[in-house]
């Protein structure tokens, strides 16, 4: 089995591991992508600030494969390092666009995916969550889509260990 991972940066490596461990199989194979919109004229100025121009298309395509790989490597590193420490190999690959649904999706079509596994950066069970990426992904690559929640955060209390007291009235005066 081919499976696709596509980080932003948020995506937890540890449950990434464990899920792709038990969906590739023996014989499976790994994939890690980051899609990166690309501020050309950015870097255009930039450059030209620096005094030196991006003159030619060679050296603008120089610099955005730079940006690519920078921003890319940042931004994979920590589930790069996680599945390399489980000792399972995976392919980088960085893909610029500026819709990172439709990069995923083209990604997952390009390289015959069988599972793809993405971050869930909202709440998936609202009514925004069509709008999101990995709803999209899911509508445009026709692919089954893996999505992997963010770890909880420490501001935010884990309700699943809370005590529950939403019958503590009722046992209250049962006891009277």
């Amino acid at each position: 089995m081919h499976v696709l991972i596509a980080t932003s940066g948020v995506l937890s490596p540890e449950p990434v591991v464990e899920f792709t461990r038990h969906l590739m199989g023996q014989n499976g194979r790994v994939t890690l992508i980051t899609v990166i919109e690309v501020p050309r004229a950015f870097l255009e100025d930039l450059h030209a600030s620096d005094g030196r121009p991006l003159a030619s298309d060679e050296g603008r395509e120089e610099a955005v494969a730079r940006y690519l790989e920078e921003r890319g490597r940042k931004t994979v590193e920590p589930v790069r390092i996680a599945l390399e420490s489980a000792r399972i190999a995976s392919d980088v690959r960085f893909v610029e666009g500026d819709d990172a649904a439709t990069g995923i999706a083209q990604a997952a079509d390009d390289l015959d995916a069988d599972v793809v596994v993405l971050g869930a950066t909202r709440p998936i069970f609202n009514r925004d969550a069509w709008e999101s990426i990995s709803a999209r992904v899911m509508l445009e690559s026709g692919r089954t889509v893996l999505v992997v929640p963010s770890p909880p955060r420490a501001d935010v209390p884990d309700k699943r260990n809370a005590p529950d007291y939403r019958n503590a009235a009722d046992s209250d005066s049962s006891a009277d």
